[in-house]
């Protein structure tokens, strides 16, 4: 495991912040990164059960799934900080999102690989957030016409790579086919950088509990993290048959 602390230049001034990254080596060259952002929203009495601890906890049990795992890529577990947007946010309705207020750790990871040329050896970025909710509904996160933002959605084949194995594994259900562009997160830190990236996320929350004190424990479901982690494990074997 690996510690990177740095300082983003926020709205509210210079911030610490560290990224955590698990690296568990590979039989070959060639980079899977899973990640997800711990962080939470500076908000009065936010919890963020879902937003980002259902992807943290998953990220948790997916580093003991694989760390004795012995397969051909590296994979990487990345735990983000400052994907949230930063200000001193009183509401729901008072966060405001730019392009430079938010994912402070993905694009510091980013930049960082990329000028390690490490970032030339990952194959694939998969990104959880917001995996929690009863009733799972995880919708593409694809544009197929980029909208007037300039923000294609995730990467076409790993889409179709991730939601084809779901459905081999019985979870059409929960991955489901439709699309939705949810627009910045961290995988589009990757995408800008040429990365392969998909962002895996059930959005369907945003009107109801999303940025706000009710983003409890009893909002997360064990079964739905259960499923994308099977999900995860299962698309490792899939991408290192595409890389050879």
């Amino acid at each position: 495991m690996t510690e990177h602390d740095f300082h983003a230049s926020t709205p509210i001034g210079d911030l610490p912040m560290k990224n955590i990254v698990v690296k568990i080596p590979g039989t070959a060259p060639g980079i899977v990164i899973f990640a997800t952002h711990y962080d939470t929203l500076r908000l009065p009495n936010f919890v963020g059960a879902d937003d980002g601890g259902s992807g943290t906890g998953t990220m948790l049990e997916l580093a003991r799934v694989l760390c004795t795992r012995k397969g051909k890529l590296s994979v990487w577990i990345a735990f983000f900080d400052g994907e949230e947007s930063q200000g001193n946010w009183t509401d729901k309705n008072s966060i405001q999102w730019t392009k430079t207020n938010n994912t402070f750790g993905s694009r510091e990871m980013a930049a960082q690989m990329a000028l390690s040329g490490e970032l030339n050896q990952v194959k694939a970025m998969i990104l959880t957030d917001m995996i929690g909710p009863s009733g799972l509904k995880i919708k593409r996160d694809i544009n197929p016409n980029p909208n007037p933002k300039g923000l294609p959605g995730s990467t076409p084949w790993l889409v179709n790579l991730i939601w084809a194995t779901a459905a081999k594994l019985g979870y059409s259900a929960e991955f489901v086919d439709e699309l939705y562009l949810v627009g910045g997160d961290d995988h589009y830190s990757f995408i800008n950088r040429g990365v392969a990236a998909c962002d895996i996320i059930d959005f369907t929350v945003q009107d109801t509990y999303w940025h706000t004190p009710q983003d409890t424990l009893d909002k997360v479901d064990p079964k739905s993290l259960a499923i994308v982690g099977h999900v995860l494990v299962q698309v490792l074997p899939a991408l290192e048959a595409k890389s050879r």
